[in-house]
């Protein structure tokens, strides 16, 4: 039988997972909405009212442009972290 050589990871794969703040910023900026939206118990109520609106229904409503927000965060912080890790690998 012919000899196979051993696999060696990339160079990238070395290094192991690294956890960054911006990393940890961005995985709390994904964690966010998940946690107001499902403690129901914490706006499980009618009031304060808006515009006539119950308080549970305009919360809910006023997370999905905070979530999209959130999430736009999380991904530019990300992006900005590989470009900048990429630039450093390089050279």
């Amino acid at each position: 039988m012919p000899e196979v050589p051993p696999l060696t990871p990339a160079p990238e794969q070395e290094r192991g997972p690294v956890v960054t703040p911006s990393r940890v910023l961005a995985a709390l900026c994904l964690l966010a909405p998940f946690v107001a939206l499902l403690w129901v118990n914490s706006y499980s109520r009618l009031t304060p009212r808006f515009i006539g609106i119950p308080f549970f229904y305009w919360y809910q409503m006023a997370w999905v442009p905070l979530a999209a927000l959130l999430t736009y965060t999380a991904y530019t912080l990300v992006r900005r972290e590989e470009r900048a890790r990429k630039e450093g690998g390089s050279r």
